[in-house]
């Protein structure tokens, strides 16, 4: 007889607690819902402005990024 899809689903996570992971849940914004894409255009439109008022960010943002290549090569 075929394993119902709760005994799937039990032995599955079973299998992953066995391998020392556990489940957790994860709330994210919901890209459907009224109003998302003009948040987004907000905050896009607000890092762009603060990429503006600092030019030197960059510089540093890369500066660190190589400092991390740098360090994962040796």
């Amino acid at each position: 007889m075929a394993q119902s899809a709760a005994e799937r689903v039990r032995k599955r996570r079973a299998a992953l607690r066995a391998q020392g992971l556990r489940p957790v849940q994860i709330w994210v914004p919901d890209t459907r819902h009224p109003g998302f894409a003009e948040e987004i255009r907000r905050q896009c439109l607000a890092l762009a402005e603060a990429d503006r008022a600092d030019p030197d960010l960059l510089d540093a943002l890369d500066a660190g990024l190589q400092d991390l290549d740098d360090e994962s090569e040796a």
